[in-house]
């Protein structure tokens, strides 16, 4: 046999291997990594979207937190994973930024994934001390430029969804503040409880039973429309910084390679997630919602991916923020 038939015979193989493999798969459990500690807003996501999915897949999808370096720890290990759907990657807006904020990356953003799907966009809320002094957003603005020195903005680490609001934030009203990057959102929102930080832009998914609690004070949300869980709150676009509008969504992702049609599998079994009446109940006393149908599909995220990375990269070259 030549060596080109003996070319040609593996390539018709691993044609036919792809539909035989969507057939079969999946016949073990399916590992998601969050590239994030435990208990964080991502993780959140991720447990709720892994149980339904499981029930869809009849395999359990099994959540693994890989954090560290801002995503891209847990990140890099999917990227270097079999691509056999076996591993997939549950990640939020950092997937975007992480292309231009880390001047070194394990992977290449748009070369090294295959987008399986967005899953939700998680509104964000400006937070402070519950003993911090100003009454609204008009006030926090006016004293934060007042006292920028003393002011702290604290956020759950570079390229963190927090670190991104709080760049906006800043951005917004034209005043640097003194940044205390933690390693994780639950040492941060408990030095914000604990009064030992005065501010910060966060999740929904993390703030709202805060909120609610009276643990701490919040000024607004980032959204266009205002929140039916947090229907007390204005807009960033009703207290006047309308640039700030800006919500953390959230995408899985498979390695490049991945046959496409283990991916719909991935895909339409997200799509069930989404659809899933108690996926929506949890997700709405989140202060969120799910994607639609047409959102939750590699094509969809792929576009989204790409323009995110083309959003971001000028408002990360002017803060002049980078990691190694």
């Amino acid at each position: 046999m030549t060596f080109r038939s003996i070319a040609l015979a593996a390539v018709g193989l691993s044609v036919l291997a792809g539909p035989a493999m969507a057939q079969n798969y999946p016949t073990r459990p399916v590992t998601m990594v969050v590239p994030f500690a435990a208990g964080g807003p991502t993780d959140t996501v991720a447990r709720l979207i892994a149980q339904s999915m499981s029930q869809t897949l009849g395999q359990q999808v099994v959540v693994e937190n890989v954090g560290g370096a801002g995503g891209t720890l847990g990140a890099g290990r999917v990227a270097k994973a079999e691509p056999d759907g076996y591993t997939v990657l549950l990640h939020h807006i950092g997937q975007a930024t992480s292309a231009t904020l880390y001047r070194k990356l394990p992977y290449k953003t748009l070369e090294d994934f295959q987008t399986v799907g967005l899953v939700t966009d998680v509104p964000m809320t400006i937070v402070a001390r519950k003993d911090f002094p100003a009454k609204d957003m008009k006030e926090l603005v006016e004293y934060v430029k007042a006292n920028k020195d003393k002011v702290t903005l604290a956020n759950a680490g570079v390229g963190s969804a927090s670190h991104l609001c709080g760049m906006l934030f800043q951005d917004a009203i034209k005043t640097q503040l003194t940044t205390v990057p933690y390693k994780g959102t639950g040492p941060a929102m408990n030095d914000l409880v604990g009064s030992q930080v005065d501010l910060m832009c966060d999740q929904t998914t993390n703030t709202t039973g805060q909120i609610k609690g009276n643990a701490i004070k919040a000024y607004a949300v980032t959204t266009k429309d205002r929140l039916a869980s947090l229907g007390d709150l204005p807009t960033v676009a009703e207290a006047g910084l309308a640039g700030m509008t800006v919500g953390v969504w959230h995408g899985v992702y498979a390695p490049k390679g991945t046959p496409a049609p283990v991916v719909e599998k991935l895909s339409g079994a997200l799509q069930t997630a989404l659809a899933d009446q108690t996926v929506i109940a949890r997700f709405a006393e989140l202060g969120t919602t799910p994607e639609p149908k047409e959102r939750a599909t590699p094509a969809a995220h792929d576009q989204h991916l790409r323009a995110e990375i083309a959003r971001w990269k000028p408002i990360i070259e002017a803060a002049g923020t980078f990691a190694d």
